[in-house]
């Protein structure tokens, strides 16, 4: 008895040790952190149990060492607004879960990502450790709700669910625009008279509580506060009647896409909205977007908006984020403010974890081998949550395939 009672315990002993989070320093490291504190020259970080534990502590003490021999370190990119894990080929119609023509304010596309995407290992090489997912919708105006995953490939990678509601306004090909704007604002008066009987009769205690519907709830979370609305429209005129739903309803507001958002930067700037939008639109691709311009993330960012920056087109192109980045820096946006727009005011603007390197912030961070915004860097190593991750993809095991020297046919490995 005494023998197996000893074994349990040092069985415990052993399963205690093995989940015991390791303590990592990474120093000499050239530290973006993203906050105030600007840049850290010879800086150090110490990673512990998921979080930065220390910056600069007098002394270290940590199970292993990462010597950044000057190398720049930054928080983990965060992306945004694109279907990662829910579309694995575009061109492949059972590849893709990301709309429904049936869907509505209430779509979790959460249900269908795919953790085990083979974009998610091409998409770490880029820098990018948090992703805010956004459905493509339906029919209806309301294309979903936003999740959060982190770039693990875990099973458990996703994050935050039913994080932000997506409403898409503006320009049709059929009907008028007037009628989604009159129709959201309805939606939202509904909701809050509706509230506002259901807390009277509760008061009065003179009926018994109607059960709330899924899609009702959703606008009731909106209106509390306690859901964002993605907003994803382009005219000024648009913009303006956004602003005003938001200061007369109190909502959590981001904007999408809004390159108009120039011409009306100082309302947007007064309202605090951030904004989401692409470097690399130049040109107008419709008579809703007639100012955009390479120029539009540096004029907001001196205006006072807090931008976000995403990077456009297919699902395949958020490796490309941090190029996106550099391309608003050579068209007038200061480096620090691009690089914020790619970590922490994506997680300031979606009330995230991480984007910032900062003592007791969730240790996402990269180690690059030269400036993240030019096109010949690349990553060298890669933390999610304190834990060190793979930055191999398929790509390279491609690569590396069909470069091997093999006594197979040539048709096998060329």
């Amino acid at each position: 008895m005494k023998l197996f009672k000893s074994s349990l315990v040092a069985l415990a002993l052993a399963m205690s040790t093995g989940v015991q989070a390791e303590r990592v320093a990474i120093t000499n490291a050239k530290i973006y952190t993203s906050t105030e504190q600007g840049v850290l020259e010879n800086a150090t970080v110490v990673i512990d149990d998921g979080k930065i534990f220390a910056i600069n502590p007098e002394s270290v003490a940590a199970d292993r060492s990462v010597d950044a021999q000057g190398k720049i370190l930054t928080p983990g990119l965060i992306s945004s607004m694109n279907q990662l894990g829910l579309v694995e080929v575009g061109a492949v119609a059972r590849s893709r879960d990301a709309g429904d023509k049936k869907a509505d304010l209430t779509f979790d596309a959460s249900y269908a990502f795919n953790p085990k995407s083979t974009v998610i290992p091409y998409t770490r090489k880029g820098g990018i450790t948090q992703d805010v997912v956004f459905p493509m919708g339906g029919d209806s105006i309301y294309l979903g709700q936003t999740f959060v995953v982190e770039l693990t490939g875990d099973y458990d990678s996703v994050v935050k669910k039913n994080q932000a509601l997506i409403v898409e306004l503006g320009a049709k090909s059929s009907g008028s625009r007037a009628l989604d704007m009159q129709s959201f604002v309805e939606k939202l008066e509904d909701a809050q008279k509706a509230k506002k009987q259901a807390d009277k009769e509760k008061k009065d205690d003179k009926k018994k509580a109607k059960t709330v519907k899924r899609g009702e709830q959703v606008i009731q979370d909106v209106l509390a506060g306690n859901k964002q609305v993605v907003i994803d429209v382009e005219r000024a005129s648009d913009i303006l009647h956004v602003l005003a739903i938001k200061e007369r309803f109190n909502l959590d507001v981001v904007l999408a896409g809004a390159a108009d958002a120039v011409v009306v930067a100082e309302q947007i700037a007064k309202a605090k909205v951030p904004v989401i939008m692409s470097a690399t639109t130049n040109l107008p691709s419709s008579f809703d977007s007639l100012h955009n311009s390479l120029e539009n993330a540096g004029k907001l960012h001196r205006a006072g908006v807090k931008v976000v920056l995403t990077a456009g087109g297919d699902t395949h192109n958020m490796y490309q984020l941090r190029f996106n980045a550099g391309l608003a820096v050579a068209n007038g946006m200061p480096y620090d403010a691009a690089m914020a727009a790619i970590t922490s005011n994506v997680a300031d603007a979606f009330h995230l974890d991480g984007g910032k390197i900062a003592v007791g912030e969730k240790a996402d961070i990269a180690l690059w081998n030269a400036d993240p915004f030019e096109l010949s860097s690349k990553v060298e190593k890669l933390w999610i949550n304190g834990k060190e991750q793979s930055l191999r993809s398929r790509q390279d095991a491609l690569r590396d395939r069909y470069l091997k020297q093999s006594d197979m046919p040539k048709a096998y490995t060329k």
